[in-house]
């Protein structure tokens, strides 16, 4: 009787698991193809590790999102603040301000970060400890610009920006609506700009425009440090540009950066191309370029260097480099001996008369 009673329970209970898994299954298809039908989950440019954009416009960061607040460092002793630059585009920076005895004014450092003009910004702990560590070691009120990153606003969006906050800068020390800080600290005849990667790209062509078309006031960069510079294209330089799967990657991505609008043959991304007359204009007194050995684009960094003592520019150009290193090794490394090594170059090139 009880076999009559448990063998058509079993039965229930097996068809009804059996009913379960096939309805899981079946929603697990119907989520599926909707997720194919899904722009919001369509990958339509994939640029790992730095980010993911999908065909609905959304973009991904998987990197150099955190921040930090600004704040008095205890290890360094330099006191930190943001500002707006300009509200319409949320143009930004983060000042620094070492401890000083006394009234002295000290060069003025205009700095441009990282991460391919795609992530990373000036509140970053990565940068907020690099700032923090140059602004006491080389004795400089640091403005650390925080411009607007690409796919959202490709190129020129990073140069305008950065061009905005520069002049920001140069009004700031010395014009109406002065800065409390660079008004009082600033020494504007020991101007700098620096960047690393995408920044140290930025200040290259800034330089470049202040040469072209002057700078507010009269005022002049007296030196520009470009430290393991994002360049790359076409130009024939070292054994990558006989790879033609890593030139490819490389024009896509350019091409990712700036919505298409400049090949990656353009001045922007590779000044090999620009002529001797064209370097003779970079609006600076010295050029300090630092090349990491293991870095891909060490090649065309070298030939920068090379290109530009070549071209009849006046000023004074100088190469660092670290063996054995990555791209911008130094910003993980930051009390490693090499990059030790690397900011006292720096902070000497800042420094001397």
């Amino acid at each position: 009787m009880a076999a009559r009673i448990l063998l058509p329970l079993l039965l229930f209970l097996l068809g009804s698991h059996c009913w379960s898994g096939a309805a899981a299954a079946g929603r697990r298809q119907l989520l599926q193809a909707r997720r194919a039908g899904d722009p919001n989950s369509q990958v339509k440019f994939d640029f790992s590790p730095f980010l993911i954009e999908y065909k609905s416009g959304r973009v991904k960061r998987l990197m150099g999102t955190d921040v930090v607040a600004a704040s008095s460092d205890a290890l360094t002793g330099v006191t930190s603040r943001d500002v707006v630059i300009d509200p319409s585009t949320g143009v930004a920076a983060r000042l620094y301000l070492p401890s000083f005895r006394g009234g002295a004014r000290v060069p003025v450092l205009v700095y441009f970060h990282g991460g391919a003009f795609v992530v990373e910004s000036a509140f970053t702990p990565i940068y907020h400890a690099y700032l923090n560590t140059l602004a006491a070691r080389a004795g400089v009120v640091a403005v650390s610009v925080n411009y607007r990153l690409a796919p959202e606003h490709p190129l020129p969006a990073a140069y305008d920006d950065s061009w905005a906050a520069l002049r920001w800068v140069l009004a700031s020390a010395a014009g109406s609506d002065p800065d409390p800080w660079l008004s009082q600290y600033g020494d504007l005849s020991r101007l700098f700009l620096a960047g690393d990667s995408a920044g140290g790209n930025i200040a290259h062509n800034l330089a470049l425009r202040a040469g072209e078309e002057g700078l507010d006031g009269g005022a002049r960069i007296k030196g520009v440090a470009l430290l393991d510079p994002y360049f790359q294209g076409r130009s024939l330089v070292g054994a990558d540009a006989a790879d033609p799967a890593y030139l490819q990657s490389a024009a896509r991505t350019w091409s990712f950066i700036c919505a298409g609008r400049y090949p990656i043959t353009h001045p922007y991304a590779d000044p090999l191309v620009l002529p001797a007359a064209s370097w003779q204009h970079l609006g600076a007194s010295r050029v300090l370029v630092t090349v990491s050995e293991r870095d891909r684009l060490s090649p065309w960094q070298r030939a920068y260097y090379a290109a530009l003592r070549g071209s009849g520019w006046p000023g004074e150009a100088e190469l660092y480099e670290t063996p054995g290193e990555g791209h911008v090794y130094f910003l993980t490394k930051l009390g490693s001996p090499q990059a030790l090594a690397e900011m006292a170059k720096l902070v000497a090139f800042i420094n001397r008369d």
